[in-house]
């Protein structure tokens, strides 16, 4: 089992100051991560996302973190692909570039955004999503693997272009992309692709998920040249010596993500401005239901939230169902960044030595 870092960029009640502090506390949490034996940090692509995600530019931030490091993975988690908002070309060059400067580091990571807001503010087809994400998958990884590119397809027509510099990773960087559906996890599995899913469901569920993704790798006819074998799972995590505390930021947190996600993606409308999303504590009931929750494998709430034991626990459920990677998403909202902090020193000490 790897453990990395999930960072959204996400902030509650969001100023100018606070975000850029924001900004520099995530490098640092990076800097900690890699001393204390994290396998990767992954940021998001995301625009307009008020509150929920405020990372619109993850290779900026990804190059000072490779920059403060030298052993930790660098992954984008991920890189939108349809053309209106990211050209592949450029996405090809960003992404060989941080591989040269980071030593050969780059997780490329791919995915599309079903958000009205970023769909309606570039102009992006919803209808057209998967066509285009597909047909620059498959242009991106030629384009490192050729002196000179050239592709007609039916949204991109390139004429003979070097494209340059190439990754120092050989043959490529490992190529990934987001996944929720089973049904969209099998498509992952089938191109070769590791996959990036968010930890929802109960055991079962993400058991079918694993087993469906390791069937179609079975089978794979990769995108890329070589088979990323490789199954990774992004639950909302809080682990602190002090349970009841943990539980009371880490509940917190966990509902402001699921509710600020759900106002982006569960609907066709465009929110601007604050959220109208759960911000305070749970009550006392709603708190104990959910400390009584944890780990319990019929149930959905799949949060690594709790003291090292309660972690260990969690962690060891899904080492079980086959997980490979569990990509933690500490940065939450409304958890104060010291205890952000906090979490990722416990959490590398007395959690991650378990399971080396």
């Amino acid at each position: 089992m790897k453990f990395s870092l999930f960072y959204e960029m996400q902030i509650a009640d969001p100023t100018a100051r606070t975000e850029a502090a924001m900004f520099r506390e995530c490098v640092e949490q990076a800097v900690l991560a890699e001393k204390l034996g994290y396998h990767a940090i992954w940021a998001v692509e995301h625009h307009g996302l008020y509150e929920y995600s405020h990372s619109s530019a993850p290779e900026i931030f990804l190059s000072f973190v490779a920059a403060r490091t030298s052993r930790i993975r660098i992954g984008h988690g991920v890189t939108l692909l349809p053309h209106r908002y990211n050209h592949p070309i450029r996405v090809a060059e960003r992404i060989a570039t941080l591989d040269v400067l980071s030593g050969g580091r780059v997780n490329f990571g791919t995915g599309k955004s079903s958000s009205a807001v970023e769909q309606r503010a570039f102009e992006v087809e919803p209808s057209s999503l998967d066509e285009q994400w597909l047909e620059a998958l498959r242009a991106i990884p030629e384009m490192w693997r050729r002196d000179v590119f050239e592709f007609k397809g039916k949204y991109l027509d390139i004429p003979p272009t070097q494209i340059l510099p190439k990754p120092v990773q050989t043959p490529h960087p490992p190529i990934f992309a987001a996944c929720t559906r089973p049904d969209s996890t099998a498509v992952v599995g089938k191109l070769g692709l590791g996959a990036l899913n968010f930890a929802m469901g109960t055991d079962d569920y993400l058991l079918g998920k694993v087993e469906a993704y390791r069937d179609a790798v079975r089978v794979a006819e990769p995108v890329g040249a070589s088979v990323v074998n490789h199954f990774a799972c992004t639950p909302a995590a809080l682990v602190l010596d002090d349970d009841r505390r943990a539980c009371e930021h880490g509940f917190r947190g966990a509902r402001f993500f699921a509710e600020a996600l759900g106002r982006y993606y569960l609907g066709r409308d465009r929110p601007t401005g604050r959220l109208p999303v759960e911000r305070g504590f749970l009550g006392e009931a709603d708190l104990e239901a959910a400390r009584r929750n944890r780990n319990t494998p019929g149930s959905s709430n799949n949060a690594c939230i709790g003291d090292p034991s309660a972690a260990r626990d969690f962690v060891a459920r899904f080492v079980d169902i086959g997980v490979d990677e569990l990509i933690l998403i500490m940065q939450l909202g409304t958890v104060p960044m010291e205890l952000v902090t906090e979490s990722v020193r416990t959490f590398g000490e007395k959690v991650i030595p378990y399971f080396l």
